[in-house]
């Protein structure tokens, strides 16, 4: 029975929404980040990543990197680039992307249902990655990046979003990736939106369960700040803000995942032939003289040395498992692990992790390039492989989490990505 809550929403005022959204901070590294907010000096950037106005030699994890990020949020909240609403409030969030639109809810959900698991999860968490959000989390004392949660589809909710979404939105601009970014205001000004207001709670709290999609890392260092703050309040009573964590929640029906694609380096000793020939002891092999994609469950394209190969797994190899029986798995288990040596595919240097989007061509530019490069460097190089899978789907991610199990890393790539700044949460 998950809690959802209004809140008082930190937003950008109108007119500096557009240039105050940015992508999320971990999409980024150093010298990208500190261009984006060279160019754009209103990004939420320089408050998400706050090394970018520090010299390059400044430590990314001083404290004085987060006193400043929190400094530069209390300015623009003073000089009126960010406002705060008077009232308790539930936003609506829709983000169209190739012509398909999807539309979360915009509020707060409860450390405590993160702990039973009506929270739910398919993903570890890695400690030294939360380290720096709970810092900038807690530094702040505000919640800057929201939580892309998942729910099952409920006509009520349906209902109200396609009546809000007829009204007049707060915001409604198409961001420089070409994504349409609208926002629309459930308040406490009429009767009408109280109701909705309470109808939005109750339909939450009669569900079994949500789902963490995208954002794990950002929902544990939440969580934890949480958890601090009840360490030094000891007389909270539940109802405080630092009891809940910046959500966005989507019809899972609405959500879509791009591939995660992999390529991986062997030995020197390891001829594509003999590669081909281990593989086929759980894969029939098709060649082709063309660029092709995966088309479907259980098929996994192959590219090494200029040329294609359609990998289709032995019906025999499935377990009826909601782990085992994902592409990525079958990938890790019968490639990567026996033929590879690869048994930690996150960790491994030989692995490279290339997100869908960027599409097939960028795996062609990393085989053909590393090849070519490690070809002039040395006579004998190593084979480089490319493996493209098809998208793992919604219903196997909520059927992981249904068995509190977890994903081998980098099966999901969402897209689009929300954007950081449009919503704060003040603990």
């Amino acid at each position: 029975m998950p809690v959802l809550r209004p809140f008082r929403g930190v937003r950008p005022a109108e007119e500096k929404a557009p240039a105050i959204a940015a992508l999320p901070y971990d999409v980024y590294n150093r010298e990208e980040a500190k261009r984006v907010v060279e160019r754009n000096p209103l990004s939420f950037l320089k408050i998400d990543r706050a090394e970018t106005q520090f010299p390059d030699e400044t430590d990314l994890y001083s404290q004085e990197v987060y006193e400043r990020a929190g400094q530069t949020l209390k300015e623009m909240i003073c000089d009126g680039s960010f406002v705060r609403d008077e009232e308790p409030c539930f936003y609506l969030y829709a983000l169209t992307f190739h012509g398909r639109t999807q539309t979360g809810i915009v509020g707060c959900a409860a450390v405590d249902d993160y702990l039973s698991g009506a929270v739910r999860k398919h993903e570890n968490t890695k400690e030294d990655k939360e380290k720096d959000r709970i810092r900038h989390v807690d530094t702040l004392n505000a919640q800057t990046g929201p939580i892309f949660l998942a729910y099952r589809q409920q006509a009520g909710l349906k209902g109200i979003v396609d009546t809000v979404k007829c009204s007049d939105s707060i915001y409604d601009f198409i961001s420089e990736d070409g994504i349409r970014h609208q926002v629309w205001k459930i308040g406490t000004d009429t009767e009408e939106d109280r109701a909705r207001q309470r109808k939005i709670a109750d339909i939450f709290s009669n569900m079994e369960c949500v789902y963490i999609a995208d954002g794990h890392h950002r929902a544990a260092s939440a969580v934890k700040v949480g958890l601090k703050r009840r360490r030094e309040y000891p007389d909270y009573d539940g109802t405080e803000e630092f009891n809940y964590f910046l959500s966005v929640l989507f019809p899972a029906e609405e959500l879509r995942i791009f591939d995660y694609n992999r390529v991986v380096t062997g030995t020197a000793e390891q001829t594509l032939e003999e590669l081909l020939e281990r593989i086929r002891e759980n894969f029939q092999i098709t060649e082709s003289a063309s660029e092709i994609h995966p088309r479907h469950k259980g098929e996994i394209v192959m590219y090494s040395s200029r040329r294609w190969y359609r990998l289709t797994v032995h019906e025999e190899l499935y377990k009826n498992d909601p782990v085992d029986d994902l592409d990525v798995s079958i990938l890790q288990n019968y490639i990567l692990d026996p033929l590879f040596d690869i048994k930690d595919p996150k960790t491994d240097p030989r692995v490279q992790f290339v997100g869908g989007i960027r599409g097939i061509g960028e795996l062609v530019r990393l085989t053909d390039s590393a090849t070519d490069g490690e070809s002039k460097a040395a006579g004998d190089p190593a084979l480089r492989v490319a493996f493209a899978m098809y998208p793992t789907s919604m219903d196997e991610l909520l059927a992981v989490a249904d068995s509190g199990r977890l994903m081998p890393p980098k099966s999901t790539w969402f897209e689009p990505k929300l954007r950081s700044g449009l919503f704060i949460h003040m603990m």
